[in-house]
């Protein structure tokens, strides 16, 4: 006779990051999540730690973001996921542009050259602490991994820049660039997790939720039952 085990019911995610593409992602890789968004000043934590590399800086603000939000008592008996994506070229950290200046001038030295985007991941497992805010959620175990991919441009006009600049879209992506929208146009090759690009490595998130005993696949198997 054949015992077929019921699903482990799944814990609830919240994602500590308003970004649309992150959300995006979760909700392709059929993980059901809300979002709660931090007040974390990325630029303030960024420069607080000024020998850190654009990868350990991906870190920072990925957990810093996590930390924050499972201090909020909406985040009582939930999992916690924080991200954030630095860009590195020539050494050099660069997060979002956030003006066209600076976006035109960073998409001109990237043209027909090579960076590295470091996506940072943190996640806060909030189940076993009690409703108590802050104090629970300090002593909440977390734990972080980065995802890195080398991403190479094709050569652009500055008639180009100028075009993508004003779409909008670079201002508020690490790095003033996208993958999964308009500036897609203007790679040529991803070498790593092309996920992590967008701003979340599902790969690397599974690995995260195995270290606290949760399988992703729970997910799936929890949409099918309903």
């Amino acid at each position: 006779m054949t015992v077929h085990t019921a699903p482990a019911t799944p814990p609830s995610l919240i994602l500590a990051s308003k970004s649309p593409a992150r959300t995006k992602l979760l909700e392709e890789a059929g993980i059901p999540h809300r979002v709660l968004v931090s007040d974390v000043d990325e630029e303030a934590l960024a420069a607080a730690h000024p020998t850190a590399t654009p990868a350990e800086t991906s870190l920072l603000l990925a957990r810093a973001k996590a930390e924050a939000v499972a201090a909020l008592p909406a985040a009582a008996g939930a999992l916690v996921l924080g991200c954030d994506s630095v860009f590195e070229l020539d050494g050099q950290a660069l997060g979002k542009p956030y003006t066209p200046h600076v976006a035109r001038e960073r998409l001109a030295a990237m043209s027909g050259r090579g960076g590295v985007l470091h996506t940072g991941h943190w996640l806060v497992d909030r189940r076993a602490a009690s409703h108590n805010g802050a104090h629970d959620a300090a002593r909440a175990p977390g734990a972080g991994e980065v995802a890195s991919a080398t991403v190479e441009f094709t050569s652009m006009s500055e008639r180009e820049i100028a075009a993508y600049v004003a779409t909008g879209e670079p201002l508020q992506c690490a790095g003033s660039f996208t993958i999964d929208g308009l500036g897609g146009a203007f790679l040529a090759r991803v070498d790593g997790d092309p996920h992590a690009v967008v701003g979340l490595s599902v790969s690397t998130l599974r690995m995260l939720l195995t270290g606290v005993g949760v399988r992703l696949t729970d997910w799936w198997a929890a949409a099918v039952g309903d």
